[in-house]
């Protein structure tokens, strides 16, 4: 393994700046950044967003920054903690496909709490948001699958580092800082995949985030790390996963992997999106109901049954993580928004019933984003689909419309049109900003 690889990546965080980023990729900043202000607003009045408010609130700092979608306001470390919990409890944040990370959850609520307390422009906010993506991304790539495999919840321990390289370069750290930042970043991984289907689910980019944004202050002070912290025989990449290519990392020209983004249409985990796009299509072209169904087929790839095998879920948040349910609801309801994943029908008992007459194969030779359904009706007929690229995948995007969209379906009834419509001008012209930190206080209810 190479002896440098923290070196290179506080360069890269050091000597990006936003006149380097392509025009495809300052797009897709904007783009990430609205479709996550709408999840962390949208997801704002859950149980899990008020239950940890109740906890920590007589704990608060300051008011330093908005929790968005919310009345409340709190010190930057707590914002970023529950601002990352908002954002992701409702699992309709963007995804990284090849990692299964979610990149802008442990980022985007670091940056957003820093920039309402310190001078930030637009410009270098989205430097910063770019950098950050990148620096988790490429890590991410680099012990994907192994690290995934052994159980972590990546979103939650590799995110850490896209928050402090964020944080550390809106600070405007010092290339010996930055390496702190990270080295500080490694030492608090936090994420397990067990807790899929609860709320602590939601907790490990919360806490990613506000880990990051510890680390960035915690170097700015001058609080030392290893300067190996990834690297070194006992550093992450080698104490956190069994394997690690890293070119991903260190490589001459590493891809932007922003490009490689993709954003969510369905409110669940992203390896059912084909599950649901084949059923859906299936549904709109045969008129199907529930009644006439005598059984769901689908044969998905391997991971799927490896996240999403709740055969019987009894909440919501299990819902996201029930294959079962997510093809249940799709033919139900024809939809698999945020109402579709709720307590309420995820308990109805026509749900219920469908569900139990869902059968699912895996086959490896099925793609991460493909799915072959079927469906079978009582009197014997049967329809399928072939789910090359669901929609919302990186080949088959959501529209900049489509995330506006989305937008004012999760804020409706949370903010007033003209509220949301300030939100999506600041965001689209967030590279013209004076003062990025009027993105978050556009936020608040």
């Amino acid at each position: 393994m190479r002896n440098d690889i923290t070196q290179v990546l506080t360069r890269f965080i050091r000597d990006t700046r936003f006149e380097d980023l392509p025009a495809p990729m300052r797009h897709e900043a904007e783009r990430t950044l609205i479709n996550w202000i709408g999840c962390a607003i949208g997801g704002a009045p859950h149980e899990t967003v008020t239950r940890a408010i109740q906890a920590l609130a007589p704990f608060f700092g300051p008011p330093q920054a908005t929790l968005f979608g919310r009345r409340e306001r709190a010190d930057i470390l707590h914002a970023a903690l529950l601002n990352g919990i908002s954002s992701h409890v409702l699992d309709f944040d963007d995804t990284h496909i090849e990692t299964a990370i979610h990149p802008a959850a442990p980022v985007l609520p670091a940056i957003l709490a820093l920039a309402e307390h310190i001078p930030v422009s637009g410009r270098d906010f989205l430097a910063a948001l770019v950098v950050g993506i990148e620096t988790e991304l490429r890590i991410g790539v680099a012990v994907t699958p192994a690290h995934y495999r052994a159980g972590w919840h990546i979103t939650g321990t590799v995110g850490v580092f896209g928050s402090a390289a964020a944080a550390g370069k809106l600070l405007g750290l010092s290339e010996q800082e930055l390496a702190w930042a990270l080295g500080l970043a490694a030492a608090q991984p936090v994420g397990l995949q067990e807790m899929f289907g609860s709320m602590t689910k939601s907790f490990h980019p919360g806490r990613a985030g506000q880990n990051g944004l510890t680390a960035a202050l915690l170097a700015r002070a001058g609080y030392t790390s290893s300067p190996r912290a990834l690297e070194a025989e006992r550093g992450w990449l080698k104490v956190l996963s069994s394997a690690c290519d890293t070119e991903a990392i260190t490589g001459p020209a590493p891809p932007w992997e922003i490009l490689n983004n993709s954003y969510k249409p369905f409110a669940c985990g992203l390896v059912v999106h084909p599950v649901i796009d084949g059923c859906l299509r299936l549904r709109a072209a045969h008129g199907l109901t529930a009644e006439t169904i005598e059984r769901i087929e689908a044969v998905v790839h391997p991971r799927v049954m490896d996240v999403t095998a709740i055969r019987e879920p009894t909440t919501g948040l299990q819902g996201k993580f029930s294959v079962y349910h997510a093809a249940a609801v799709a033919i139900a309801e024809g939809a698999a928004g945020e109402r579709e994943f709720g307590d309420e029908i995820v308990r109805a008992p026509r749900i219920a019933q469908l569900r139990r007459r869902v059968a699912v194969e895996i086959d490896p030779a099925v793609g991460k984003a493909q799915a072959h359904v079927a469906i079978v009706l009582k009197g014997g007929a049967r329809h399928a689909v072939f789910v090359e690229h669901a929609v919302g995948s990186v080949q088959n995007p959501m529209s900049d419309q489509m995330i506006e969209d989305k937008f004012r379906g999760l804020t409706e009834g949370m903010l007033a049109g003209a509220q949301a419509d300030k939100i999506l001008d600041l965001c689209r012209g967030a590279d013209k900003l004076v003062d990025a930190g009027a993105i978050g206080r556009a936020a608040g209810a």
